[in-house]
């Protein structure tokens, strides 16, 4: 039957074009501004380790008091250098490291090539398992290097290309700023969006590269300056890297990792045991006023999602509701307007059922129509939204295949709902009415 009903439909379409025209349109804006605007609220607001964020921690400390606090009495997003040395030392998780960003220069061995800037983080050898880290080549350094200093680092997939031409460089060495570093890991297809682990400092999106990791206390050693944001309270007492190391200013992150429930409760009585120590010791001349949120509850406290994409999506949702009344208005008005051909149908014995069945077939049509016609306007958009969003965020935009099934399967799944109606009153058509008129 159904091969029928689409025969019926198709002829219905036909002998309305300038009217299946308009719907088809209307739908195919409607459903491609909708999901333009998807895409990049998907991109945004995804989870960027699923599969391991409700282990991974971001702890704060109080370290600058009442005066310090945002008005919602929030502690500082980042840490100190005191601080954030004594948790590593502390080794209350499973896994955890401190880490702030770095932007050194990579000499190439050839003396005929200019200089690469590149970015990355200083880290501890336990932010490579914590984080999943994939590795092309090798792996992360050892928790030995981390005490030792060694000048070891693991380099991204990319500048693995550009310095030794994608083949395996473990063992050897590349000159970052002026010195000579061994090669121990090259990381595989890695760029998590948002950038979980260094919100402080990225915002959540950033288009730099992660191209360098070097050992924590290697970093500290040789000074390697901090390229991330450095908030103070007051002026540091010392001048230079040493000075903003001996300062109250917030200048890093730290992650952790907890496994469990019950890691969790330690972990804050941990914190909550630190502070009062400070407290005592006369650091701190405040009450504790510690934060400790798993991933997705620290995106969401760093207001990581941009209001704007938020605004676009309800908008765009807006305007595919308006496009889908309009369709179901001009459904009705088509559909009433063939009561006499319905009313010969019934009065030969087709039920109501089959009715409904003919009607939600044709604005099944409309819809898959107008789906083909919003998967290229999606398209379009989705190239386009550069133009009105910030680039770190418009890049993260993807035109995939669940992008693709979603977006036609909306346009069809709508324009059937549309059509409830405007068939519901095309079934109840009275045939006696119907043929006495005619």
């Amino acid at each position: 039957m159904f091969a029928y009903y689409f025969e019926l439909a198709l002829r219905s379409l036909k002998r309305s074009r300038g009217l299946t025209l308009l719907m088809v349109l209307a739908i195919g804006f409607g459903v491609a501004a909708s999901m333009t605007t998807y895409s990049v609220f998907r991109a945004v607001s995804g989870d960027p380790i699923p599969w391991k964020s409700s282990k991974l921690f971001v702890p704060q400390i109080d370290m600058w008091g009442p005066t310090g606090r945002s008005p919602d009495g929030e502690p500082p997003n980042a840490m100190d250098y005191a601080d954030a040395m004594a948790l590593m030392r502390a080794h209350r998780a499973t896994y955890q490291s401190a880490l702030y960003r770095i932007s050194p220069s990579v000499v190439p061995a050839d003396a005929s090539k200019h200089p690469i800037n590149v970015g990355g983080h200083a880290v501890y050898s336990e932010f490579f398992p914590m984080v999943d880290m994939p590795f092309k080549y090798g792996n992360g350094w050892t928790a030995e290097d981390d005490t030792q200093r060694s000048a070891v680092v693991v380099i991204s997939g990319k500048l693995n290309d550009k310095l030794f031409g994608g083949e395996n460089s473990i063992g050897r060495t590349i000159n970052i700023e002026g010195k000579d570093y061994r090669v121990v890991g090259v990381t595989g297809d890695w760029n998590p969006q948002p950038r979980y682990y260094d919100i402080s400092n990225t915002g959540g999106f950033n288009s730099g590269s992660e191209d360098v990791f070097i050992p924590f206390q290697r970093a500290i050693a040789v000074s390697m300056p901090n390229d991330g944001n450095t908030n103070c309270n007051e002026v540091p007492a010392e001048p230079g890297f040493v000075g903003l190391q001996h300062s109250s200013c917030v200048w890093m992150s730290f992650l952790v990792q907890l496994d469990d429930a019950a890691a969790v409760q330690a972990y804050r009585q941990f914190l909550d045991g630190y502070a009062k120590d400070q407290q005592l010791a006369g650091r701190f001349g405040w009450a504790p006023n510690n934060r400790l949120r798993d991933i997705p509850a620290w995106l969401d406290n760093q207001h990581v999602v941009p209001s704007d994409t938020k605004v676009s999506l309800l908008v765009a949702l807006g305007l595919l509701v308006v496009c889908l009344v309009n369709t179901a208005g001009l459904l009705l008005a088509k559909f009433l307007r063939r009561s006499s051909e319905i009313g010969v149908r019934r009065a030969l014995g087709a039920r109501r059922s089959e009715i409904y069945a003919q009607f939600l077939t044709e604005a099944g049509m409309v819809g898959a129509a107008g789906g083909v016609l919003g998967l290229l306007l999606t398209g379009v958009g989705v190239a386009s939204v550069g133009w009105v969003l910030p680039r770190d965020i418009a890049s993260l935009a993807r035109l995939d295949l669940s992008l693709l099934a979603i977006t036609l399967a909306v346009a069809i799944v709508a324009t059937v709902l549309a059509g409830l109606y405007p068939t519901f009153r095309a079934s109840r058509v009275q045939p006696a009415w119907q043929l006495k008129s005619n």
